[in-house]
């Protein structure tokens, strides 16, 4: 590290990367201070001309490789996403003795146990705060604050598209299709939104947190993914009739000697604090033997917020060039893999939505199938059909079983002559236990 301060060499300069760049000279002053030297960036890898943007003194490159290479560049900032380029530039700086902060969540979820070991071989510090939760410092409470915890679960909302879909669909009665639309005109949702709609950018997300939760390698293909394309404003409105929120949650629990992993959509009793976090925020739940339960809310995206978590990273490792400690809470070695709980084998309550005939006898038939599967209903709604329809919309709550059984039980039930083949299954969650 340079007498002179720390260097930074920031590539990519789309929305974070301006971010970082207006945080890091508007606040370098009491960055100073706060780290004890200064914190300034030398060297920009740009592959595009921004317009009118000041980078001071930084030389600019349009190869990002350049910066890795530049002796006068004391940590790398990687914010050019993707997994090609971004690992073979991050390998690099860390071959070239140079600390990585990155805000890729896909990279760190798909090649974090290698990118970090091999960070670890050389003595030099691999961060990612800004890569889950946006400007929530959940990854650092997680490494750092619960240190002394046994977590025994971790949960929450951890993509903000999906949860402004869900919310502007819940409380103004409104179709995906319209609400998604919206979403990519104000910039919440990619021209191609698929990884925030079916739940691989969450997923990627909860693979770390369960890593630094329950000390695990980072495994992308873990989670058991549900997307939110599915769900109508019929299905929300119901959930509230009966006093829940649907969130699209990622929710990792330890299970005896095994793990659950899993994102999906969620109905959540209106009371809980998750039920209430709406719009483009995020908020994590984590439960620990020491602490209890802790949320941690804030705002899971966007320039600012992500830019933040950056500058976070970067002064850890001002402070000190061992940067709070190993990056997933103790060494690449010592992380042990933990058997997954089948997709099958989850259990938790349900909820059930029907289209059925409206004649005697169909609700018995229903209970029935049920029962001979030793599944009980919690509570059951069905509202009277209207004079144009032949079908009526039958809402079961039931109590715990596995994915395995209700996938028997709805395979007997939509095989009734009575019931409409299409329904809704989806999963409902208490957090008290």
């Amino acid at each position: 590290m340079s007498i002179g301060g720390l260097r930074v060499g920031l590539c990519g300069v789309g929305t974070v990367g301006l971010a970082t760049v207006k945080i890091l000279r508007d606040q370098s002053a009491m960055l100073a201070a706060r780290c004890s030297q200064t914190v300034s960036i030398t060297h920009v890898g740009a592959r595009r001309e921004v317009p009118h943007q000041d980078y001071a003194a930084a030389r600019i490159s349009r190869d990002v490789m350049d910066v890795a290479r530049d002796p006068n560049v004391d940590v790398l900032v990687e914010l050019i996403g993707g997994t090609t380029v971004a690992r073979d530039l991050i390998k690099l700086a860390i071959e070239q003795g140079k600390h990585v902060v990155t805000a890729n969540k896909a990279l760190i979820a798909e090649h974090g146990n290698e990118l970090i070991l091999l960070a670890e071989q050389a003595g030099v510090q691999l961060r990612f705060e800004a890569a889950v939760a946006g400007g929530i410092p959940v990854i650092k409470t997680l490494r750092e604050a619960m240190a002394a915890n046994d977590v025994s679960e971790v949960a929450g909302i951890i993509n903000g598209t999906g949860n402004f879909i869900l919310t502007e669909m819940t409380t103004k009665g409104r179709s995906y299709e319209d609400v998604l639309a919206e979403a990519q005109a104000l910039g919440y949702a990619e021209a191609d939104p698929t990884f925030d709609v079916d739940g691989t950018d969450a997923a990627h997300k909860l693979v770390i947190l369960a890593s630094l939760a329950f000390g695990l390698p980072l495994d992308a293909e873990a989670p058991v993914k549900q997307g939110i394309q599915s769900i109508t404003p019929e299905d929300l409105e119901f959930a509230a009739s009966m006093g829940y929120r649907v969130k699209h949650l990622g929710i990792a629990r330890r299970q005896g000697d095994r793990v659950e992993m899993r994102v999906h959509p969620t109905l959540i009793p209106e009371e809980k604090q998750l039920a209430n976090v709406d719009g483009v925020l995020n908020a994590v739940m984590i439960k620990g033997d020491a602490v209890g339960e802790l949320v941690l809310v804030g705002p899971g995206a966007g320039g600012a917020a992500t830019a933040s978590a950056v500058c976070a990273d970067l002064a850890d490792i001002a402070r000190t060039a061992a940067g709070s400690g190993p990056a997933l809470g103790v060494p690449i070695a010592q992380l042990k893999s933990q058997a997954l709980v089948p997709a099958e084998d989850i259990e938790s309550e349900w909820y059930v939505r029907l289209a059925a005939s409206d004649c005697a006898g169909v609700m018995s038939d229903i209970t029935q199938v049920l029962a001979n599967h030793d599944v009980s209903i919690e509570s059951l709604l069905q509202n009277p059909p209207r004079e144009d329809q032949t079908t009526v919309s039958i809402v079961l709550l039931t109590q715990v079983a596995s994915a395995s059984v209700m996938t028997a039980v709805m395979q007997e039930i939509t095989a009734l002559t009575e019931v409409e083949k299409e329904f809704t299954l989806l999963r409902v969650e208490a957090f008290d236990q």
